[in-house]
């Protein structure tokens, strides 16, 4: 299988650590991952047209990846300065 390219490790790499964490601790924080993931494994898809699929969907999940990532984000920022 080929490369998945923005996999959370990539997005925050000094944050792998701190993902795995919360995961396991935040349940929010875990569906908010999964969801990050099924979605950037779909853009994949689409891209490698494996899926093909339109180019406004194909633009609606990535506006929903970025807005997962920036959830991600901000909760790993919240965690980092409650530590």
């Amino acid at each position: 299988m080929s490369h998945t390219p923005h996999e959370l490790a990539e997005e925050f790499p000094d944050q792998v650590d701190a993902i795995h964490s919360l995961k396991t601790s935040d349940s929010h924080f875990a569906k908010l991952v999964d969801e990050y993931h099924e979605v950037n494994r779909a853009i994949h898809r689409a891209e490698t047209n494996v899926e093909p699929t339109d180019e406004l969907h194909e633009t609606e999940m990535r506006k929903q990846r970025m807005a997962l990532k920036d959830q991600i984000g901000r909760a790993l920022s919240a965690a980092a300065k409650a530590d």
